[in-house]
């Protein structure tokens, strides 16, 4: 009996399947590891953006309001808040600020925190140092900040007198009993804070999230 074998043709063909074969399977492969990447890129970055937004409910939910100090303020560029410290209730106070600033190309949404200061002068200095921070900071301040999520635009509104407002209007917010202007002491705090968030198209999440906080005190929701 005979044996028959492949022909050179029978070969190449063979041959040719196969190099089809191994380089469909290899853009499936690499395709299934570049969605991975990207889901895992945006399971990172929502994880972030949502404890951005969790820290930034409890710094308001803690703010304090101490004789002649500001609690709250807005500039345009930063909002700095006066909080207790979250550790022991001894630990002295502390001054939290949030703003946005191009790092690196890439604008990105910062939270800075000082020290816990338990006297007057201390709470002052930080104070400012919180608003030298959001303006021009010096490196010594910069390892105080922690950045937050990637954005292109950030936006914030007071909720006074029924309707949410740009918080450097003076529209439905009535000068405050005691408060005084020229050192920021003002007392008279919103029932609320919005914030809106633009985040980046080209990202792995993209969009505008908005965020309204509630003062605790006046219990219920506003919207």
């Amino acid at each position: 009996m005979k044996m028959r074998g492949f022909t050179l043709i029978e070969l190449l063909v063979a041959i040719g399947v196969m190099a089809l074969m191994a380089g469909l399977s290899w853009r499936g492969l690499d395709g299934m590891a570049r969605t991975q990447s990207q889901l895992s890129q945006r399971a990172d970055q929502v994880m972030a953006l949502q404890s951005g937004l969790a820290q930034w409910t409890a710094d308001l939910d803690a703010l304090v309001q101490l004789p002649g100090t500001s609690a709250l303020d807005w500039d345009g560029r930063a909002l700095r808040i006066t909080r207790r410290s979250s550790a022991a209730s001894g630990d002295g106070i502390l001054i939290v600020a949030w703003t946005r600033r191009n790092v690196d190309g890439t604008g990105q949404w910062l939270r800075w925190q000082s020290a816990p200061v338990t006297t007057r002068g201390a709470l002052q200095n930080a104070w400012s140092s919180a608003a030298q921070w959001a303006q021009n900071p010096s490196q010594a301040l910069k390892q105080y900040e922690v950045p937050i999520a990637v954005l292109d635009e950030w936006k914030v509104f007071y909720f006074r007198a029924d309707a949410w407002t740009n918080p450097l209007s003076s529209d439905g917010a009535p000068p405050p009993p005691g408060g005084d202007k020229a050192t920021g002491a003002d007392l008279n705090l919103p029932d609320g804070v919005r914030l809106v968030l633009t985040l980046p198209a080209s990202g792995a999440i993209g969009g505008t999230i908005t965020r309204d906080w509630v003062r605790v005190s006046l219990g219920g929701g506003k919207s």
